[in-house]
């Protein structure tokens, strides 16, 4: 059954820019978004739990053309399926038979979505997001994991090409694109390979609509006033 439309929850910077940036690429502006203000609590909000029980974002909502609806939830996933959706925009290697180039794609989307994800997670939640809890110990692993695992394969990858699997734009970079952003927020990932694959990233124009909203998001929550800020993120 076709899907009539999609409907985006997003918040500036987080992991649905990666499916923001996707879905501009595929449709340009013909979809919905909807704003969840993760620093003012709406991801704990009855109707937002009842879409997406892991209170964060994404959630991509697609409505059948036979008003059925569905939502998904993780962001790598939705990332595979729209790119195999949009099979004419050439952003991933045939489903239909096996390739080496296909493997690959699915092996560097899957590592970006998942492993180099966490990594950078546990960062950001330990620098930035907790307070009482956070552990320097955290930071200080996966700041070293990040520089002595995570960079020197992307180096080698882009050291040989333009995109993170090949000479060409592909969905993973929409995942790789937006871990490399992270990254470099928080100091990691500042050589000359990654300034140069951010920069041809920046221009297309599906990036730029992806990150239009950059200016309404902080690294660090703002300041309340009632110490409740670090109890809607637990890690």
């Amino acid at each position: 059954m076709p899907v009539k439309r999609f409907k985006l929850y997003h918040y500036p910077a987080s992991r649905s820019a990666r499916v923001r940036w996707l879905l501009h690429e595929l449709l340009e502006d013909d979809f919905d978004i909807e704003v969840v203000q993760l620093y003012a609590g709406e991801q704990y909000d009855e109707h937002y739990l009842a879409r997406n029980p892991n209170h964060n974002v994404p959630a991509l909502e697609m409505t059948l053309e036979n008003g059925e609806s569905f939502s998904m939830l993780e962001s790598g996933a939705m990332v595979s399926l729209l790119a195999d959706m949009f099979p004419e925009r050439g952003l991933a290697p045939p489903p239909d038979c096996f390739s080496i180039a296909r493997a690959d794609y699915l092996q560097m989307l899957h590592f970006g979505a998942s492993w180099m994800d966490m990594m950078l997670w546990q960062i950001r939640i330990h620098t930035h997001l907790l307070d009482k809890d956070n552990d320097p110990r955290t930071i200080a692993r996966y700041e070293h994991k990040m520089r002595t695992e995570v960079e020197p394969q992307l180096v080698g990858r882009l050291g040989s090409h333009a995109h993170i699997c090949g000479d060409s734009f592909s969905a993973a970079d929409c995942v790789m694109g937006q871990n490399v952003l992270w990254a470099r927020a928080y100091g990691l990932c500042q050589g000359d390979r990654f300034g140069e694959y951010v920069a041809r990233l920046a221009e297309r124009p599906a990036f730029n609509k992806a990150y239009s909203d950059l200016g309404g998001f902080s690294l660090a929550p703002p300041a309340s006033g009632d110490d409740t800020q670090s109890g809607r993120f637990t890690g």
